[in-house]
């Protein structure tokens, strides 16, 4: 399997899935329909799963990641590059080049109203999933590695500091902006917790 493929079970799992919106549905429907498929092209989905995790893995869609969640932790970034997987190539695409672009996917304009964290984990156990369905045995810890790249150490700042993701991702924080205090989408206020 390689990366065409993937983002065409990817694909094929939204277009499987109610308003394709629902990560963690289209990680099942993907997980689903990758156990279909031969053993061997399971454990290659694997590989290709995590160099699109590392290749998403930057400073920029990290602090984008932050602005959206409203924090987020290690695991965090990790949960929140499995949405961003879930929605498919073209909005992966487009964050990874440009992570302001973030602001265009109606999710993330939904969630700077009422909050919600983007993030789905079950994404990275898409092809872990398919393997035990399809074999009954656990997938085997040799059959990936995981090559995260350094972050770029000009993006080394605070990214609670407002003024500097304002200027570096101004669609992002201008969204958040608008909204105000967080709120649960009824104009409630809602205590704010890191991701």
């Amino acid at each position: 399997m390689d990366t065409a493929e993937l983002w065409q079970l990817i694909d094929d799992a939204r277009a499987q899935v109610p308003h394709g919106g629902d990560a963690e549905a289209v990680a099942a429907r993907a997980s689903a329909l990758l156990a279909e498929r031969p053993a061997d092209e399971i454990r290659a989905a694997q590989q290709v799963l995590w160099d699109l995790m590392a290749r998403a893995y930057t400073a920029p869609l990290w602090a984008a990641a932050y602005t959206v969640n409203g924090g987020c932790s290690d695991d965090g970034f990790d949960y929140f590059r499995g949405w961003l997987i879930a929605q498919g190539r073209e909005a992966y695409e487009a964050a990874v080049a440009d992570p302001d672009s973030l602001a265009g996917l109606a999710a993330v304009r939904e969630a700077a109203v009422t909050w919600e964290e983007l993030e789905c984990e079950p994404v990275l156990a898409i092809a872990w999933d398919a393997h035990l369905e399809a074999t009954g045995e656990e997938l085997p810890g040799d059959c990936f590695t995981i090559d995260y790249p350094d972050l770029d150490p000009g993006w080394g700042f605070d990214f609670d500091d407002a003024e500097e993701v304002a200027r570096r991702l101004p669609r992002i924080s201008a969204l958040h902006a608008e909204q105000g205090a967080r709120t649960d989408g009824h104009g409630r206020p809602v205590t704010v917790r890191g991701c």
